[in-house]
């Protein structure tokens, strides 16, 4: 597994629906040892932290695989990397369907848990102009997903990604998107993810509130 690309981006103000919109989603790659903090990476920033950024959410990985489903979806679309607002672009088994939330990696000297999938808002909506991109993006099961930080380092493009440990659990971040769009049928899942101590408490609480018998 290897980091093709670091992307970092500052807010900008953009006007979206009539109404001046500030948003960090546009990302450009930056070559060169980057640092990693526990909140994000250098000269990286997010606009809204009630929505990105934060320990549970400091950076944010999309499979460089996707871009080829994306490429035929949105064929007059700029599909640079960073284009999906990513701060990690990577090649290899890093699908969502094969990460599990609480997988814990190295790249380059700093340490990483994987703790949730993307969750598109409307400023995914922004990057493409086009509002039917969000419910697209979540249809289609490539959403990604965040990383906390576990050990601040520095990484830089080119880097291999080393699992380190593989939760134990098995809840892979495909199983998290299922659970929250569709499959509330699922009820043992459901359960086996409200109790997971990886996933944020917020997720948790979510998923607490689906069960049909929450106590027994």
């Amino acid at each position: 597994m290897k980091l093709l690309s670091v992307n970092v981006g500052l807010p900008r103000e953009i006007e979206w629906n009539g109404r001046i919109v500030r948003t960090s989603i546009f990302k450009a790659p930056i070559s060169g040892r980057v640092r990693v903090s526990k909140l994000n990476l250098e000269g990286d920033q997010q606009s809204d932290l009630s929505v990105h950024g934060g320990i549970d959410k400091a950076v944010y990985v999309y499979p460089s695989e996707h871009y080829t489903f994306w490429r035929e979806e949105l064929t007059m679309a700029d599909l640079s990397w960073g284009a999906f607002g990513e701060n990690f672009t990577t090649e290899g088994s890093l699908d969502d369907r094969a990460v599990h939330i609480g997988d814990r990696f190295r790249v380059g000297s700093a340490e990483f848990v994987a703790t949730q999938p993307r969750m598109p808002c409307f400023k995914l909506g922004i990057r493409f102009g086009r509002a039917d991109i969000i419910k697209r993006f979540l249809r289609s099961g490539r959403t990604g997903f965040y990383l906390a930080v576990v050990k601040e380092g520095e990484v830089t493009d080119g880097d291999s990604i080393q699992l380190l440990s593989r939760d134990e659990h098995g809840i892979t971040i495909a199983d998290v998107v299922n659970l929250y769009a569709a499959d509330t049928s699922n009820q043992e899942l459901l359960r086996r993810a409200s109790e997971l101590a990886a996933l944020p408490e917020s997720w948790r609480k979510y998923f607490r509130k689906r069960l049909w018998n929450p106590d027994d």
